[in-house]
């Protein structure tokens, strides 16, 4: 196997990586500010405060998008199994 094509699978890997986590993180970044902004404003310094709606939101995110992940995971995966015996040639 080629330099080439070893920088090929890790682009899209990294790719795929950044696909799956981003709407998980971008959710739980944006409800962090909130509940930040509003401990700031009510000056509720609670940490419990921060956690449990980040918690909910992430178990939100993967009710919601987790048949999609699963799906571009395996997508992935079975691209990768399937370019196995060309990697020989």
């Amino acid at each position: 196997m080629g330099g080439d094509r070893a920088l090929f699978f890790l682009n899209e890997l990294m790719w795929n990586a950044f696909a799956i986590a981003a709407p998980l993180l971008f959710a739980t970044l944006i409800v962090g500010v909130v509940i930040g902004v509003l401990q700031v404003a009510t000056q509720i310094q609670e940490i419990t405060l921060s956690y449990v709606p980040k918690l909910i939101t992430a178990g939100l995110i993967m009710v919601m998008l987790g048949g999609w992940m699963l799906a571009r995971l395996t997508q992935f995966a079975t691209s990768l199994y399937q370019s196995i015996p060309e990697l020989g040639a």
